[in-house]
């Protein structure tokens, strides 16, 4: 079958999938279906039984070719895309010189381009969901949703609760409790944020997480991200974020706290005993962090946790290989432990532990019947996974997104080959291309580091100088 047709026949609204590979919760398995119709799972099992099951239906044998669940990005920043590239060497907090700044410039239409820039990104790197922690811009957040759905990815979209700076808190919990009362499914799944705990009022806070608990929805915060926020948190308040957070009662299995990565023993037991759950962030501890989450450790104390990208690089094969190697070069190294998760663990959490940690561990995450289909075909044929000993380990350590052969989103084929099937994508990257060159320029952005070609000449002109 060619290629085309191929694609033309993914796009139907019934299909019995016969790939080499179903990755189950357990592990990979060969010999089985998957019946998608009505952008759910239907069925998994048996490839014999379901074809004498579904007779009207001409099964989409898939040779070396896994289906696994999409990715799940527990923490994003959709309208920041425009500016990940001038986060690049820059110190801790860079929010208050890059973020805000550009957050700032951006209208309904740049609002929405970033958003869409991402949510492409997100697909193209096999993410199906994202879920993102509320724009600054105060064009809103419909632009977001509205890219989010046209694009085809599903979100889990937060509306920013402050109330520190003086806005009027009946107001803010009023437009709360209209987005979260707003139905009819689809790819949106509202969420209420607050980005730091000092943004707003022990009051808020309290409100804004039971509401949440209340509504079924995810309350999403920043807390313990850098050495600054600890100590801000200390001098004003004689108490670190995280127990901020617990004085106020804003902790439990609504929450999900992002970053917390430096978190003391007595903060773990308060996130394994409120039920709190964590996005691990293991590219921006990378990138700009100041420790890393001991993410292996939350595992064994059943802290829930799944990984994000915090808008750095949508890529979920390259956030499993970062989350691995973050663990094993901050923790596995001094302690001799040369598995750090057995590969499955990160695995798990880049995709049941994230839509459970988001709030949506009963819709997606997993192949199994009556899941939303949201779920990717990966292409096994190829010199990276060959020969394969254990599939599991090498896609978190081997496999990259140039294998993604298909994305799926509610049973929908959106992505075909990288790019979309139903609309422009590389036309939006022009237009963000153009967008982002005037909104920056616009911008009132503080860089810290310099640009690669100018720190090349400063460390040069600094080595002849010494020589």
């Amino acid at each position: 079958m060619s290629e085309e047709n191929l694609r033309e026949r993914l796009r139907a609204a019934e299909l019995l999938l016969v790939p080499e590979y179903v990755m189950r919760p357990d592990g990979p398995a060969r010999e089985l279906s998957v019946l998608v119709a009505g952008g759910e799972f239907r069925e998994v099992g048996d490839a014999r039984v379901l074809a004498a099951r579904h007779p009207h239906l001409a099964p989409v044998r898939l040779e070396r070719t896994l289906l696994m669940p999409g990715f799940v990005d527990a923490h994003h920043h959709l309208s920041q895309s425009f500016g990940k590239a001038l986060a690049f060497g820059e110190p801790s907090e860079i929010f208050r010189r890059v973020w805000v700044p550009l957050e700032g410039v951006l209208d309904d239409e740049l609002v929405y381009l970033a958003a869409k820039l991402a949510a492409l990104e997100a697909l193209r790197g096999g993410f199906t969901t994202v879920c993102d922690a509320g724009t600054r811009s105060e064009a809103g957040i419909a632009s977001v949703a509205r890219a989010a759905e046209d694009a085809g990815v599903r979100c889990v979209l937060g509306l920013i609760c402050n109330d520190a700076g003086g806005a009027d808190r009946t107001a803010v919990l009023r437009r709360a409790d209209d987005y979260l009362g707003r139905t009819g499914g689809g790819l949106i799944h509202p969420s209420l944020a607050i980005p730091i705990p000092e943004a707003a009022t022990d009051d808020m806070l309290h409100d804004v997480a039971a509401r949440c608990a209340e509504a079924g929805a995810v309350f999403q915060i920043h807390v313990n991200e850098h050495l600054a926020s600890v100590e801000r948190s200390l001098v004003e308040r004689g108490l670190r974020p995280l127990e901020h957070l617990d004085r106020a009662g804003a902790l439990g299995p609504q929450t999900l706290v992002a970053h917390a990565t430096l978190v003391t023993p007595w903060e773990l037991n308060l996130l394994r005993e409120t039920g709190t759950a964590v996005s691990y962030n293991p590219v921006a501890t990378q990138w700009k962090g100041n420790a890393a989450a001991n993410a292996h450790l939350m595992a064994a104390l059943g802290i829930r946790f799944g990984l994000g990208t915090d808008g750095t690089r949508s890529d979920g094969f390259r956030l499993m290989d970062a989350a691995e190697a973050t663990q094993r070069l901050a923790f596995g190294l001094a302690t001799g432990d040369f598995s750090c998760g057995g590969g499955w663990l990160w695995l798990e959490h880049a995709t049941r532990g994230g839509a459970e940690a988001a709030g949506l561990g009963r819709l997606t995450g997993e192949i199994a019947p009556g899941r939303r289909a949201d779920f990717l075909l990966v292409d096994l044929d190829v010199p990276e996974m060959t020969p394969s000993w254990d599939l599991t380990w090498e896609l978190v350590r081997l496999a990259g997104r140039d294998q993604l052969a298909a994305v799926f989103v509610d049973g929908r084929l959106r992505l075909w080959q990288g790019w979309p099937v139903d609309w422009d994508g590389r036309a939006l990257v022009r237009d963000a291309e153009r967008a982002a060159r005037s909104a920056v320029a616009r911008a009132p952005i503080q860089r810290i580091h310099p640009p690669s070609a100018k720190h090349r000449a400063l460390v040069r002109a600094r080595n002849r100088v010494r020589s």
